[in-house]
């Protein structure tokens, strides 16, 4: 018992990070030896998972609108670069994803759908339901996760507030440190919600279900490598000049380790948020960046839009011109910066794309339904990159602009 004890002292004394690497290991083997039990343990998950999502919404709301309405005049934020690198990054994904589909094109036995699916008509109703979502009622918004009109409300709040006393914005800043506090309490039970949520996955699935479609979940895990690895990093040097690799590894550790078990960007912001407190990049920035990120930064559901609607394409023989290619990678893009606004996600955006090459729906949604099969997977892996992206890309403008500024000081 003794033995027992010290084993735990000394995990207990870990870096949270390897007490998650841990956590992931014991889940496994939990859920190998004793399946039955592992799947009882999912309620850990369950809990961790539902814990983030109830305080993310109210965090990004009290840290943008603290964070706004104690902005000192003549202090700005770096959100123009960030959302150009977003844009940036998600389109390169789109690109990414079809070059890799003609290297290793894919064909589906395709398989019927055993739930209604009900996909957008067309782009415009993908912009228009992210344009409801900036107007929405804030409690609804707050209720529902809904970070663009969470977004919205809070920055028109703190502006609002701009003016106000210093007493008023006093309160605000320590609701939001009251918040970060309960945020930072949570984050600490990681590594018992991901014990949970490993185990529940690996006693429902196992490996079994994803052998018969391991080709397209290679391709797609191939091309969110290339981006993670490759273009990400490229991105980031040009960006800063600087090896960009500590700061890449650094993000997918600490922030696409937690998304990739959580599978909820959303989940994700206060993880996001704490790793740019560690790394002391500006508040102003990062409170907003990081929301706005986990809406329209969509590198990873760009990657599965394209390789599944081209899996589609190659199984009934299509031909596929360069023209058509570079408008899917356009249209791939901007679904994914609005899948958020659309129930299902990514996968429910296939059909969209699929119109580009007269794929017919009921074919599409056998695509979508061959999506959901691999979806422990490919939604996982979508989340860890989309999640670590906004955190990297917000710490290379930052940084950035933090040279700039030094550089500026030691000129004059």
């Amino acid at each position: 018992m003794l033995k027992i004890q010290n084993y735990l002292t000394r995990i207990m004394n870990l870096s949270l990070i390897f007490q998650i690497i841990f956590a992931i290991i014991a889940g496994i083997l939990f859920s190998l030896i004793s399946p039955e039990n592992a799947l009882a343990f999912g309620f850990l998950g369950d809990l961790f998972v539902s814990a983030l999502k109830a305080v993310a919404p109210i965090l990004v709301f009290v840290l943008v609108a603290a964070s706004i309405a104690n902005q000192v005049r003549g202090q700005h934020s770096h959100l123009r670069p960030i959302v150009f690198l977003y844009l940036i990054g998600t389109f390169s994904a789109s690109v990414t994803a079809v070059s890799m589909s003609f290297l290793f094109p894919t064909e589906l036995t395709l398989v019927v759908s055993q739930e209604p699916i009900n996909p957008p008509n067309g782009i415009f109703e993908v912009i228009s339901s992210l344009m409801k979502s900036i107007v929405d009622n804030p409690i609804h918004a707050l209720m529902n996760g809904n970070f663009i009109g969470i977004l919205t409300w809070a920055i028109g709040l703190g502006l609002a507030l701009h003016h106000a006393s210093d007493t008023t914005k006093t309160v605000f800043k320590d609701i939001a440190e009251g918040v970060s506090c309960i945020v930072r309490f949570i984050i600490r039970l990681a590594p018992i919600g991901i014990f949970g949520l490993v185990a529940q996955t690996f006693s429902q699935t196992g490996f079994e279900a994803l052998l018969s479609y391991a080709h397209l979940l290679g391709v797609l895990l191939l091309s969110m490598a290339v981006i993670a690895l490759l273009i990400n990093p490229l991105i980031v040097f040009l960006k800063t000049k600087e090896n960009p690799y500590p700061l890449v590894f650094l993000c997918l550790k600490e922030s696409g380790i937690t998304a990739f078990f959580t599978r909820s960007s959303a989940a994700n912001i206060p993880i996001n948020i704490q790793l740019c407190q560690k790394l002391n990049l500006d508040k102003n920035t990062y409170s907003v960046s990081i929301p706005l990120g986990a809406t329209i930064n969509m590198s990873g559901a760009a990657i599965t839009i394209t390789v599944l609607t081209l899996s589609a394409v190659h199984t009934l023989g299509i031909e596929v011109d360069l023209g058509t290619a570079l408008l899917l990678s356009v249209v791939a893009a901007v679904s994914a910066c609005g899948a958020s606004g659309v129930a299902g996600g990514s996968l429910l955006l296939i059909p969209l794309a699929c119109d580009l090459f007269g794929v017919p729906n009921d074919v599409a949604m056998q695509v979508v339904a061959a999506g959901f099969i691999i979806g422990v997977i490919q939604d996982s892996a979508e989340t860890a990159l989309n999640s670590s992206t906004d955190v990297l890309f917000t710490a290379a403008a930052c940084r950035k602009q933090a040279r700039l500024a030094l550089e500026n000081i030691k000129t004059a």
